[in-house]
């Protein structure tokens, strides 16, 4: 007969992972110089910008806001469209250390949300009447760790 001993029987409760929901905070489009701007040629300057944040609204519990920015410009400055969307999730998360939990709230969360924020913009845009849009795949591994490098340099 063998012994159960205390860090035996708590070895199934390592870290715990699950999404609860997947939801938009805040959506918008805007087409400042629609009409006129479908008669240019369509040669755009298209800037991306991302931007994450993560919340604690529980024991375990977080919401995680990924913020995606695209922004269209022709012949220079003017505005074809600005899309902005804050896609979010509500993520259980139990039996993780500070130093799991930064990686986890700053990767692998918005990772997750990505798809969902890139199937908006690209709906939003097609549905303005522009050509589609779909956003490459992000490494949020890279612009995590570049992230946490910044900071202990600065």
């Amino acid at each position: 007969m063998s012994e159960v001993t205390g860090q035996d029987a708590n070895a199934g409760e390592g870290p715990q992972f699950d999404i609860q929901k997947v939801y938009c905070k805040d959506i918008s489009l805007e087409t400042p110089n629609s009409p006129q701007v479908f008669r240019e040629d369509w040669r755009p300057d298209v800037n991306i910008q991302l931007n994450s944040e993560a919340e604690q609204i529980g024991e375990g519990f977080f919401d995680v806001t990924l913020a995606v920015t695209v922004t269209a410009t022709v012949e220079g400055e003017r505005t074809a469209f600005l899309v902005e969307i804050h896609q979010a999730g509500i993520f259980a998360i139990s039996g993780m250390g500070e130093e799991e939990l930064g990686p986890v709230l700053g990767s692998l969360c918005p990772g997750i949300l990505f798809p969902y924020a890139r199937e908006a913009v690209s709906d939003l845009i097609t549905r303005a009447g522009f050509p589609p849009l779909v956003l490459s795949p992000v490494n949020f591994d890279a612009l995590y760790y570049g992230q946490v490098m910044e900071e202990q340099q600065g």
